[in-house]
Parts: structure tokens; sequence; C-alpha cells
């Protein structure tokens, strides 16, 4: 063995591949404890935040906070923008009756336009609801009251429309008179008359097989001011107006018991239609001679010969 190939005992020390920085990591590794040294990631970064995502979780329960809350806010403000249409624009309102077929059918779903009376004046032909002017209903209409889980879910869906939970408490009927009109029936031909002018209502009327006559019982009246005279389009089946003149009012129904007019039949889907007010039926009325003279005989208090419940 010449002096060449002993091995020296400084032999790692003067090793080329091997500087003072590599010599101090290697004496760091050697020396720290295996717990406390930095980790390094598949993707070579530094794997202190945790190779396993731990650190992405809080962001993950942050972002599905704020979706939850999102959809919560868009619910809210849907609630209360639906609230704030039904309160001054639109209510929905379901048929209970038939006194206004062929029109409405029972179970029918209307959608009502509430500016009017307030701010859209009411024509001849609307079609309007009101609440009772006043022993209109006969006694037990009104619906018994639900268990307090019904209540509250009746509740929540009225506020956006989706039922109409007081529709029994209500009347629908349309308009044939308006303060200052002279009403009347029959002429010779069995037509209503408004200021003497003969309404053609072949449109929109339902009476039994065989008759032409638009109302069983004759009368004239006036209509006083701020009030409506209204009749059902099933003009045999309607305890409207001419029924009810021996209650308060007269008959009559006063602007203020107006919720609205009907405008839509919103359900069922094949039935979606507008409501007319079918004003050529009613055309030249309001410059009629007033006079109100077409040979009826007024009778004080007719009794209809079948009324339905509910209007």
């Amino acid at each position: 063995m010449t002096q060449n190939d002993a091995p020296s005992a400084r032999g790692p020390l003067s090793t080329p591949s091997l500087d003072a920085q590599a010599l101090d990591s290697l004496t760091v590794t050697a020396t720290t404890p295996e717990s406390v040294r930095p980790r390094v990631s598949s993707s070579g970064t530094n794997g202190s935040d945790g190779a396993d995502g731990s650190s992405e979780r809080p962001s993950r329960g942050r972002s599905a906070w704020r979706f939850i809350r999102d959809i919560l806010l868009i619910l809210l403000a849907a609630v209360v923008i639906s609230f704030l249409i039904k309160t001054f624009l639109i209510r929905s309102f379901y048929i209970p009756s038939e006194s206004m077929q062929d029109t409405l059918l029972v179970n029918d779903r209307i959608i009502v336009n509430e500016l009017e009376p307030k701010l859209v004046p009411i024509q001849h032909g609307d079609i309007v609801v009101f609440k009772d002017p006043g022993g209109w209903l006969p006694p037990g209409t009104s619906t018994t009251e639900p268990n307090a889980v019904a209540a509250f879910f009746d509740w929540a869906l009225s506020i956006v429309g989706l039922t109409a939970p007081d529709s029994n408490d209500h009347l629908i009927k349309r308009v044939i008179g308006l303060p200052g009109d002279v009403v009347a029936c029959c002429n010779a031909y069995g037509q209503m008359t408004v200021n003497g002018v003969p309404l053609d209502e072949t449109k929109y009327l339902k009476l039994p097989a065989g008759v032409t006559k638009v109302s069983k019982d004759d009368f004239s009246v006036t209509v006083p001011k701020n009030s409506l005279w209204v009749m059902g389009d099933n003009r045999y089946n309607s305890a409207d107006s001419r029924y009810n003149r021996d209650k308060p009012g007269n008959g009559f129904v006063p602007y203020d018991d107006v919720v609205g007019r009907a405008v839509l039949i919103s359900w069922p889907i094949d039935r979606w239609t507008l409501l007319d007010n079918y004003p050529v039926v009613f055309s030249g009325v309001e410059s009629g001679d007033g006079s109100g003279q077409n040979n009826t005989n007024q009778t004080p208090s007719p009794t209809p010969s079948t009324t339905t419940s509910g209007g």
C-alpha cells in the first residue's frame, strides 16, 4: 500500500463536494428532533401549512357560510318584496262559489289589482273583490281556525300570494252601476238598463236554459255617492246587490269595502286569461238620458230563488 492509498483521517473534510453550508445543514438535521423539522410537500413547498390541506378548511367553511348567507338574504328580500306587492299592488284570491260562472269557476285563482279604486277609477263592467258590506254572507261562512302549524304555513304562503286564506270572507261581482247611475231591470226585451241605455250582456251572462230575462226580479235603483251596484254573471244564482237591499247599505257596495279589481285568472294554467270589462256592452251609459224609465215594477226586497254561499 502506498502512501497515496492510505486513508486520510481528514479525508471527508477535504472532499470538494461538501462545502461549509452543506455541513451546517447536515449538522442541523442530525441534531434537530424529527418532530420540529420543517416538512416539504410533494410540490416542493414548505409544508408548515399541513400537507393534508388543513389550511384550506377554514377558507372552505367561510365560503359555505357566505353562500348560505346570500341565499337567506335573497329569500328574505323576496318575501319582503312579495309582502309589499301584496299589500299595495296585487293580491291572490280563489273563487269559492258559482255566482260568477261561466266567467269564473269554483276554485279558480285570480289576481286582484289593489290600485283600483285607490288610484285608478273603477269602470262599468269591472269585476271587483270586496269585503262583506254587512250581512251579505250567510252565518257560518267564515272558515274554522286551523291549528298553529297550519296557520303559520298558511300565513307564510299567503305573504307571497300562494294561498288566499281570507277568500271566504270576500265577495266578487261585476260592476253594473257607478255613483249617480240609474240601474233598472227589465225592459220589454228582458234587458238591464243603465241610465235608460239597454245592455246586451250576452257576452258574459249565464242564464237558465230557455230564459232570456236577465233578472228574475224587476227593480230600479239610483246608485248613491261613493258606492257601487254589483251583480253576478250567473244571474239566477247570485246573491248580489238585488237581494241585499234590506241589509246595511241597501245593497250598495261602499268604495271603502272594495279590495281591488280582478284582472287575471292565474290558476289553473289552462284557464290563464285576462278578465274583460266589456266596454262595448256599457257604451253610451255615461251620456244616457238618466231617466231610468223602463216600465219596471220596483220590488222593495226581492227574494232570490237560489243563492250561493260565499257570494
